[in-house]
């Protein structure tokens, strides 16, 4: 052994010794606890039970109001008197487990529904429209007519609006009434976009509107309306115009919309001659159609070379207050200079200056350019 080690070995005796060992100073002697302390109580304060939210403490408020044997009514009112989706959500459920021989009739549904998609929380609703459809309880009219809203309303949920009508049409005690109809009828014209999406969904108008003159429901309107521009933008004209014949029969009056629509689609069609006989119609009984009904009829009249009776047409409707587009402008414009009548165009164009406060100088010198062009050729 080395001799340098021989000499620590004294040290190292006395620092592997537990007595005299530098690791035992290191620890400290625990206290000891007498038999009288550990029987005194700890003193200080005690432990604070967990704060309630106020969520929390209003779902304990409203469900200490609904005692023992509450009906759907007493539910129905909590719900609605609820400012938070989610506390009428958690109503809702606590009332279902807790009531004996309760269970949630639509008065209950109808208002969480309510509830839900007012406070736009749909895939709540979604979610309650699904146990609805399942027989979570009886079919009632208000409920299922609120079912048809809120899905129309979503683009997802389209098909199942057309899934609760049939629902009703199977059931005994759950017809369709005519806001069914209206509601089903506006969700269908929204999706008239382009000609060949119009005819996919025709049949479902035709058929639709057959169901409701069976069942004995009276539409108003509104609804035959929606029926007549169904027809007129499929440019089934001679449907749409059997229709505005029928609604006498009905008791109901052609207004500004109808013939706008029957006007527009023949003009779409072609018909320019009967769109302008429906226009001088309902001019004669002091209506007034709609801008986009005022500008297809210019347009077709000089494009059938009848540039007189367009001029009529476009002050007409520049005394409704109404402003034709720079397009409608433009093709009566055009039409007269093709006729020859390049003097007539340009004085016209200044008493449309004067009359259209919406044309604007950049609209001006647009059709202004267009004459000088014209006369160049």
């Amino acid at each position: 052994m080395p001799s340098s080690l021989l000499r620590l070995r004294p040290l190292l005796r006395q620092f592997l010794n537990p007595r005299t060992s530098l690791l035992s100073h290191l620890h400290r002697p625990l206290t000891t606890v007498s038999p009288a302390s550990a029987s005194e109580p700890e003193s200080g304060p005690s432990p604070r039970p967990p704060s309630r939210t106020q969520l929390e403490k209003e779902f304990d408020s409203w469900t200490s109001k609904l005692r023992p044997g509450f009906t759907s009514a007493d539910v129905a009112d909590a719900i609605s008197s609820q400012t938070d989706p989610d506390l009428a959500y958690d109503i809702f459920r606590w009332t279902a487990s807790r009531g004996r021989n309760y269970s949630h009739d639509s008065v209950a549904y109808l208002a969480l529904l309510e509830t839900l998609i007012s406070h736009r929380r749909y895939r709540l609703a979604q979610s309650t429209v699904d146990e609805v459809l399942s027989g979570a309880c009886e079919p009632s009219l208000p409920l299922y007519n609120t079912l048809i809203r809120f899905c129309s309303g979503r683009k997802l949920l389209f098909a199942r609006a057309f899934d609760v009508y049939k629902k009703m049409l199977a059931s005994p005690n759950c017809k369709p009434d005519l806001e069914t109809y209206t509601l089903l009828f506006g969700s269908l014209l929204r999706r008239f976009t382009r000609l060949p999406t119009c005819y996919v969904y025709l049949h479902s108008i035709r058929s639709m509107t057959k169901q409701m003159k069976t069942s004995g429901v009276i539409p108003d309107t509104f609804v035959l309306n929606m029926i007549v521009k169904a027809y007129s933008k499929c440019l089934e004209l001679d449907e749409a115009i059997r229709v505005f014949r029928e609604m006498t029969l009905y008791n109901c009056e052609p207004n500004n919309y109808t013939y706008s629509y029957i006007v527009k689609g023949l003009c779409e069609k072609g018909r320019v001659g009967e769109g302008l006989t429906f226009y001088q119609e309902m001019r004669s009984k002091g209506l007034v159609p709609k801008s986009g009904a005022f500008m297809i009829l210019i347009c077709s009249l000089c494009m059938k070379g009848k540039s007189e009776m367009a001029t009529e047409v476009i002050f007409d409707m520049l005394r409704q207050g109404m402003s034709p587009d720079l397009l409608t402008y433009k093709t009566l414009l055009d039409t007269l200079c093709r006729e020859g009548k390049e003097e007539l165009s340009f004085e016209l164009l200044e008493e449309f200056r004067k009359r259209d406060k919406v044309m604007g100088n950049k609209n001006y010198r647009v059709l202004l350019d267009v004459l000088r062009i014209n006369g160049e050729e």
